[in-house]
């Protein structure tokens, strides 16, 4: 596999030029009369123009043939799973969990794989989420896609995905996350089957979260944060489709040359990766069991102060010191929707059913915690220091917005654990006359 080189930081100011063209990017200004070495110039916009200069997104391309040289688009049924129709099957409160899903027998590329399981809102009025899952085994030929909906953030779960995109390339394995923004074209190559989970937002991007008492560093660190370097493609490519998810729906426009011509580019509006095990965690060293929110990646906030339209949490290897505690997550019923995966290894709260590949969902208000087992061990164990979620990687999408599930989600996929419920029937009656209470 090619050693792909890579820009560090989150939110910065970047520029790139392919080293096969040096001198590639304009000096002084964005759009000369004249672009270097016949190029043409291309804004990328991923804010409004006079949005304040911190919440101000923008590249400017340096490519062979200006985007719009395609023919128009219409519509295609390439995604026949992913939807935004979340009124075609009646909902309900219960706790769903989903065993994993089936990775693809026949060929199926990664825009084929889209299969939507739940999400709230519209695209066409720029609020609300989706959540998908891709399910593929063969990689993107003679196409490209981009969502005008929102962004997307990639969490691999089995394959590593070879993504190519207008600004360079990037290798995402499990473990790691790819983002790629609104209206960013990119193609997924894969090596054999791949699965993985999808949240798209419309409204706005992802963010660093604050760290308020935190300080100055900790949770996911900017440098981590990778971007591609410009790699040309100069290729004729008879038929090449564009594919475009457009509210919802995806429209498909033919072209004759590959769409990853950039030859150079600059700016803050770009595609990122981040690999998960630089997480470094913050988590109570005395008693008590902190808030998820102290395990959150990314954000993308909404108007509320506080609040998020969709959180990206981790749950990854880390020491558990506390005295006195029940360490595992306490049982809870929250103003959020929360979504659950698992990329791998064992989740602590729910070693049975809850399988890499598959997921949960936990609707507003719904109380949820850990099973019985996971109960009656945790309530008798020895407090001593100890590593926990060794070798596992479990993550949430949570929302401030209350999520539907869709028709694939609840009956077409088949994988939903009709039995999850039973997980917590057992929970023993405790009530006593003694006070027991620990010092």
């Amino acid at each position: 596999m090619e050693e792909l080189k890579y820009l560090s930081g989150f939110g910065s100011e970047f520029l790139s030029e392919d080293p096969r063209r040096p001198g590639a990017l304009p000096v002084g200004q964005n759009s000369p009369q004249q672009c270097p070495y016949g190029l043409y110039a291309e804004q990328l916009s991923g804010s409004a123009f006079t949005a304040p200069r911190h919440d101000n997104k923008r590249s400017w391309l340096y490519r062979i043939r200006p985007s719009v040289v395609h023919k128009p688009f219409k519509r295609t049924n390439i995604a026949k799973y992913m939807t935004h129709k979340w009124d075609d099957v009646e909902q309900d409160p219960n706790q769903c969990r989903w065993l994993p899903f089936d990775l693809p027998s026949a060929e199926q590329d990664f825009v084929a794989g889209l299969h939507t399981v739940c999400g709230a809102g519209d695209p066409r009025a720029r609020h609300g989420i989706a959540i998908h899952v891709f399910l593929c085994n063969t990689s993107m030929d003679k196409s490209a896609f981009y969502s005008s909906d929102g962004d997307l953030l990639i969490v691999p779960q089995h394959g590593t995905l070879n993504i190519t995109t207008e600004f360079g390339k990037m290798v995402v394995s499990p473990n790691e996350i790819a983002v790629v923004q609104l209206g960013m074209r990119f193609a997924v190559a894969v090596e054999g089957p791949s699965r993985g989970y999808i949240l798209e937002v419309f409204d706005g991007h992802f963010k660093l979260p604050d760290l308020g008492p935190i300080g100055a560093n900790g949770l996911a660190n900017p440098r981590d944060f990778l971007t591609p370097v410009a790699h040309f493609e100069d290729k004729d490519i008879p038929g090449f489709k564009i594919l475009n998810k457009y509210q919802g729906t995806i429209f498909e426009a033919e072209q004759n040359h590959s769409p990853f011509d950039v030859v150079a580019w600059h700016g803050n509006y770009v595609p990122y990766k981040y690999d998960l095990s630089k997480f470094m965690v913050i988590n109570s060293v005395s008693f008590d069991h902190c808030d998820p929110s102290i395990f959150t990646v990314l954000t993308c906030p909404s108007t509320k102060p506080g609040v998020a339209i969709a959180d990206f949490v981790i749950f990854p290897p880390r020491w558990s010191v506390q005295e006195n505690t029940f360490r595992p997550p306490y049982y809870h019923r929250n103003c959020m929707s929360e979504f659950m995966g698992l990329i791998l290894g064992s989740y602590e709260a729910k070693e049975g059913g809850f399988l890499p590949g598959g997921a949960s969902l936990h609707s507003m208000m719904t109380p949820h915690g850990p099973d019985t087992k996971c109960f009656e061990t945790a309530s008798k164990a020895e407090l001593v220091p100890q590593k926990i979620a060794v070798g596992t990687q479990a993550f949430m999408f949570e929302s401030s917005l209350s999520m539907a599930i869709t028709k694939w989600g609840l009956e077409t996929c088949q994988k939903l654990d009709a039995k999850y419920y039973e997980c917590w029937q057992e929970l023993p009656k405790l009530f006593s006359d003694k006070i027991n209470v620990q010092n």
